[in-house]
């Protein structure tokens, strides 16, 4: 059965967006009294029926609440610098939305090619992977802004910071608590800069390494989410 996005879903008669409209009524070709799956994007799943199958403004009657999932044990917070093709960074976001990501940073550096994103394709996108892949959160994507802008904000959990190195560095799974909230920081093509590497480590974060390959940015990138994953369910059976 098909997932629909709803931010506002509540119990009753409900007004879809119109991309979602239009996709029910035009794509998918449902019917009034067809049912439906609708997520908030926060962790609640609803049974819903169309009652209103309009192409611009579908109205839908949330019957149910099926499923309140509750959130993670642990969170990925993934900060990544937008590579010069941008459909790399959106391949990124859609796969690591299907693994399950939290919360995406966009940052320039030293090295950065791409000073310009557009956070409302990449949100659409984002939304897209969560319905295909049937997951309840709606992971948040974080404007661009530089480096050190971001190395200001306040994240809570372990910091890391992806790089190669000369010197051998401890690998992310070697150094991430299981059950715990995590940054990792992921620099563009060229990686980041010496004064960078500094920079981050006086802040907190801890160097580690994704292993012996030399990665791309948005591959880097999901490697880092799909290992904090492992880590996480390795040691929820343990």
């Amino acid at each position: 059965m098909h997932l629909t996005y709803l931010p506002n879903a509540h119990l009753g008669l409900c007004v879809l967006s119109e991309e979602e409209s239009a996709h029910c009524v035009k794509v998918l070709r449902l019917q009034v009294g067809s049912a439906l799956l609708v997520t908030n994007g926060q962790g609640t799943l609803f049974h819903a029926v169309l009652t209103e199958a309009h192409p611009k403004k579908a109205v839908i009657l949330l019957k149910e609440v099926v499923q309140d999932t509750p959130n993670e044990s642990f969170e990925i917070h993934i900060a990544i610098a937008p590579t010069k093709n941008i459909e790399r960074i959106e391949w990124f976001i859609e796969k690591a939305v299907e693994i399950g990501i939290h919360r995406v940073s966009l940052f320039t550096s030293f090295h950065s090619e791409r000073k310009q994103v557009r956070i409302d394709r990449l949100e659409k996108i984002s939304i897209a992977a969560m319905k295909q892949s049937m997951k309840l959160f709606a992971p948040k994507i974080e404007p661009l802004i530089t480096f050190d802008e971001f190395l200001k904000l306040s994240v809570h959990g372990q910091r890391f910071i992806a790089y190669i190195d000369e010197q051998p560095l401890p690998l992310l799974a070697q150094k991430l608590s299981p059950q715990s909230n995590c940054t990792i920081l992921i620099g563009p093509e060229g990686d980041f800069s010496k004064d960078e590497i500094a920079l981050a480590i006086a802040k907190g974060y801890q160097p580690i390494s994704l292993g012996k390959a030399r990665l791309r940015t948005e591959t880097a990138g999901l490697i880092a989410c799909a290992t904090v994953h492992f880590i996480n369910q390795y040691h929820e059976k343990v």
